[in-house]
């Protein structure tokens, strides 16, 4: 976080090292600019079932795709001459400040891509004041993920297991640890039909993976009865049994709130009336995504929902309440579109993802420097110098 009113020069820092080392030292960046080289550099890393895993969306993926398709839809009108030397990319939310409207979305399984996982995630994040936030479906527990960042920011994202006692458990460990928010995802009740994983017939927790956070709880150990790491096989099919509940109602998240005094922001939401409803059950804030198309196919994508959810909460009285956003997030451009269609920030997931797979930590934080000096450039080339001051009127809707 910060407490600085003026960010630092993302894009100027970048290119000036990127260039300086590429002329004077013959050395070109370590990962692929490009999202689709990076993705293809990841898949030739990571073993088969593994990229599948992360690269797959539902169905014939084609909510994934339109994710990203449904960004050129909307198109930036620059502006000139609009004295943008000094921008300010900061942001603040729940009365803390961060330095970019930029966090690390929650990615589930994480060793699977690299044996730094979570925690290399999380230290990339921190190094430059990003929110990490860190996924139930963990395969380091959230308290390593915490003493990693130290006194930088982290969001617990909250999997609502269909045992109480173990979801409590999970909320009360979160604010021990430090966490400063909680995501509560709310759009995977049950794991969607993927015709990758099926083709692999590969679901990583059977093997132990992603279920960090599970085997280091008390509750858990309880209902295995004993040690989750010894009796291995017997405990993953608990966490099978135990992973999510699709019998929640918007009364359950009153409970939830009852719980933490951590400000709680709902993901998942695509629809106006949703976003409402999750405020009026106890949320203090709400994040449009579809899950990147990971859970139904052919539905709105994420991008075309936002205006919609921002307005509606605008004329209900809620206009206040922070709206964060994912799903399709690849290019600094894609970041302006969002934030000027009313997004307070956006969080990144599969670019950070195939950055980690490649080069661990390391990846993570290059692929999020680039993504930063990428947004700071094109917002100031389109005659905004700070995020405040992005809005619809920098946009036009394409039609036909």
């Amino acid at each position: 976080m910060s407490n600085d009113a003026n960010s630092p020069s993302y894009g100027r820092e970048r290119l000036v090292e990127v260039y300086t080392e590429g002329m004077l030292a013959d050395r070109t960046p370590t990962l692929p600019p490009r999202f689709e080289d990076l993705e293809a550099e990841a898949r030739e890393t990571l073993e088969p079932e593994a990229y599948a895993y992360v690269a797959g969306s539902a169905g014939a993926e084609r909510t994934e795709r339109e994710n990203r398709e449904a960004f050129s839809k909307w198109r930036i009108v620059p502006r000139m001459l609009q004295g943008v030397e000094d921008r300010d990319l900061s942001v603040e939310l729940f009365g803390e400040t961060y330095e970019a409207p930029v966090g690390l979305a929650p990615i589930g399984v994480q060793s699977i891509l690299h044996e730094e996982a979570e925690t290399g995630a999380a230290r990339a994040a921190a190094d430059l004041g990003l929110p990490f936030v860190q996924s139930t479906a963990a395969t380091d527990p959230l308290e390593d993920v915490a003493e990693a960042v130290g006194d930088e920011p982290a969001w617990f994202q909250l999997y609502w297991s269909s045992n109480r006692d173990l979801t409590q458990s999970f909320v009360e460990r979160a604010e021990d640890a430090g966490y400063d928010a909680l995501v509560v995802t709310v759009d995977t009740p049950v794991i969607s039909w993927r015709e990758r994983d099926v083709e692999q017939a590969y679901l990583p927790f059977l093997d132990g993976e992603g279920v960090g956070n599970y085997f280091t709880d008390p509750v858990f150990e309880d209902l295995v009865g004993g040690d989750p790491q010894e009796n291995q096989d017997s405990a993953v099919m608990q966490f099978v049994d135990v992973f999510g509940d699709a019998s929640l109602t918007w009364d359950d998240l009153e409970w939830l709130a009852g719980l933490t005094d951590l400000p709680i922001l709902v993901k998942g939401i695509v629809h106006h009336e949703d976003a409402v409803l999750a405020l009026e059950s106890g949320a203090d804030g709400v994040i449009v995504s579809n899950h990147g198309g990971r859970q139904v196919d052919n539905a709105l994508p994420a991008i075309e929902a936002l205006p919609r959810v921002v307005d509606h909460l605008e004329s209900e009285g809620y206009g206040d309440a922070p709206v964060l956003f994912d799903s399709g997030i690849r290019r600094g451009a894609d970041a302006v579109v969002t934030l000027a269609l009313g997004a307070e920030m956006v969080l990144l997931g599969r670019p950070y993802a195939y950055g980690l797979a490649i080069d661990g930590e390391d990846g993570v934080r290059e692929v999020c420097r680039n993504f930063l000096a990428d947004l700071d450039l094109t917002m100031g080339l389109s005659g905004r110098d700070s995020v405040g001051d992005l809005d619809r009127s920098l946009l036009v809707e394409r039609t036909g």
